[in-house]
C-alpha cells in the first residue's frame, strides 16, 4: 500500500483518530471553509484565464499547422495532445499535491517547504524528460501503424522536439505553480480552487509555442546539420541521472520516483490516441476547422475536473485514513450521488458543470471574432459544440468522484494518480466528441 508521499506519517496517524476529534476541531480537520459565493469566485477567475489560454493555443495551432514542418511531418499533430496532456498532468499533479500539503499545514517550516519544492521540481524535470522521449516513441509507433512507414530522420526530429518542449515548459511552469500555491495561501484563497486551473492557464499556449518553434528550428537543421539533433537528445539523456540523484534525496519525491510513473505513462498513451483521432480528422479538408477548437474543449474539461479531484483528495487526506471512505461514497458511477448527494462535494460538482455553458459560449465567440467573423457562429454549431463539452465534463465529474474514492480505498494517493487519468480521458472524450460534432455538421452541409 502506498502511503501519501507528500504528507508525513504523522498526518496519516492523525487522520485515524480525526473522527473522534471533529466536533472539537471541525474547522482544522475539514480544511478551509468557504461559502458557495466564495467558491464560485475563486474558481471562476482562474477558469476564465485558463479558457483564454486554451483559446490562444487553439488559434496558434491553427496558424502553425501550415508551417513546413507540420506539412512534412504530420505526426507532430499526434504529438500535440500527448505533449499538452502530459505537461498538464505533471503540473496539475504537483499542484494538487502541494495544495494538499499547504492546506494540511505541512509547509509552515521554511526548511520543509524548500525541501518539498526542490524535491518535486527535480522529480518533475525527470518525469518531463522521460515522458517526452516516450511520447515521441509512442507517436512514431502510431504514425508507422497509420502510414506504414516512418523515416529515421523524422523519428530523431520528433524525439528532439518532444523532449526539448517538455523539459523547458515543465521548468518554467513548475516555478509559476509553486508561486501561485504559496501566494494564494497567503492571500487566504484555497489553493485547491486556483492552483490546477492556473497551472494550465497559459501552459498550453507556452507549451504549444515551444513545440512549434523547436520543431521548425530542428527541421531547419535536419538536412545539413543532423548532428545537432543527436547532441540535443544526448544532453537531455545525460541530465537524467542528475535529476534522479536530486529527487531521491527527499523522502517525498523518492517515493514518487518509484511509484509515480504508472498513471502519467498510461495517460500519455490515452492522450496519444486522442492525437491520432485529431490527426486523421484534420487530414480531411472538410473537417480541418476542428484544430482551433480541440485545445479549448480538452483544456476546459481537464481544468474543471482537476479542481474537483483536488478538492475531494484534500478532504480525504484531512479527514480519513487511507482505505477508509466516507459514508455514502462507496458506490461508483451514480450521477445522482455526484451532483445531488449528501457528500461534501456535490455542490462544487454542480458549480463546475454550470460553468461549462457560459464559459464555452464566451470562448467560442472569442475564437469567432479573432478569426474575422462578422456574424455570430451558427446556432447548430453552437448547440453541438456545447453539447459535446457538457457531455464531456458531465462524464468526467462522475468518473472523478468514483476514481478518487477508489484510489483512496486502495491506499493510493489520489493527488498523484487521479488527475493524469482524468485529463487524459478528457482529451480522448473531447477530441472524439468534437470530431463527431464536426462530422455531423459536414454531413448536413453546415460549413
Amino acid at each position: 500500500i502506498e502511503s501519501d508521499p507528500l504528507l508525513s506519517d504523522e498526518l496519516l496517524n492523525v487522520s485515524r483518530f480525526s473522527r473522534s476529534m471533529r466536533a472539537k476541531d471541525a474547522q482544522v480537520s475539514s480544511g478551509p471553509t468557504e461559502s458557495v459565493c466564495s467558491m464560485v469566485l475563486q474558481i471562476l477567475v482562474p477558469f476564465v484565464l485558463a479558457g483564454l489560454g486554451t483559446v490562444s493555443a487553439g488559434m496558434l495551432l491553427d496558424v502553425v499547422q501550415s508551417w513546413d514542418v507540420f506539412q512534412e511531418i504530420s505526426e507532430i499533430l499526434i504529438l500535440v495532445p500527448a505533449i499538452l496532456g502530459m505537461k498538464g498532468n505533471l503540473e496539475m499533479t504537483m499542484a494538487s499535491r502541494l495544495s494538499t500539503a499547504v492546506n494540511a499545514r505541512k509547509t509552515d517550516s521554511t526548511k520543509e517547504r524548500w525541501m518539498l519544492i526542490g524535491g518535486n521540481l527535480a522529480l518533475k524535470q525527470l518525469q518531463a524528460t522521460v515522458l517526452g522521449l516516450l511520447a515521441s516513441l509512442m507517436v512514431t509507433l502510431l504514425g508507422w501503424m497509420a502510414d506504414g512507414q516512418m523515416p529515421f530522420s523524422h523519428i530523431v526530429l520528433l524525439c528532439s522536439t518532444s523532449v526539448s518542449t517538455t523539459f523547458l515548459a515543465s521548468l518554467l511552469q513548475g516555478i509559476v505553480v509553486v508561486g501561485v500555491i504559496f501566494g494564494s495561501k497567503r492571500m487566504g484563497i484555497n489553493p485547491d480552487n486556483v492552483a490546477t486551473p492556473i497551472a494550465a492557464s497559459f501552459g498550453d499556449l507556452i507549451t504549444l509555442s515551444l513545440l512549434a518553434c523547436f520543431s521548425q528550428w530542428f527541421y531547419s537543421f535536419m538536412e545539413f546539420y543532423p548532428y545537432v539533433l543527436y547532441l540535443v537528445d544526448l544532453l537531455y539523456l545525460c541530465l537524467i541521472p542528475v535529476w534522479m540523484v536530486i529527487s531521491s534525496k527527499h523522502p517525498a519525491s523518492h517515493i514518487l520516483l518509484r511509484s509515480g510513473w504508472e498513471p502519467i505513462i498510461t495517460a500519455m498513451v490515452i492522450s496519444s490516441i486522442g492525437g491520432l483521432i485529431l490527426d486523421k480528422t484534420v487530414s480531411d479538408p472538410n473537417l480541418i476547422g476542428i484544430v482551433v477548437y480541440a485545445p479549448v474543449i480538452n483544456g476546459v474539461g481537464g481544468n474543471l475536473v482537476s479542481v474537483q479531484a483536488s478538492r475531494i483528495s484534500t478532504h480525504l487526506h484531512l479527514n480519513y485514513s487511507p482505505g477508509e471512505l466516507p459514508v455514502g461514497s462507496r458506490s461508483c458511477f451514480n450521477p445522482f450521488q455526484t451532483f445531488f448527494g449528501s457528500g461534501a462535494h456535490h455542490r462544487s460538482a454542480q458549480v463546475l458543470l454550470l460553468l461549462v455553458l457560459p464559459g464555452q459560449l464566451i470562448f467560442v465567440h472569442i475564437i469567432h471574432v479573432i478569426k474575422g467573423g462578422l456574424t455570430l457562429p451558427s446556432l447548430l454549431f453552437t448547440v453541438l459544440f456545447l453539447s459535446a463539452s457538457l457531455t464531456q465534463v458531465f462524464l468526467l465529474l462522475i468518473v472523478a468522484d468514483c476514481l478518487v474514492h477508489c484510489l483512496w480505498r486502495r491506499g493510493k494517493d489520489p493527488d498523484s494518480y487521479s488527475i493524469p487519468y482524468l485529463t487524459a480521458l478528457g482529451d480522448l472524450l473531447g477530441t472524439a466528441l468534437l470530431s463527431l460534432a464536426f462530422l455531423l455538421l459536414w454531413c448536413i452541409g453546415n460549413s
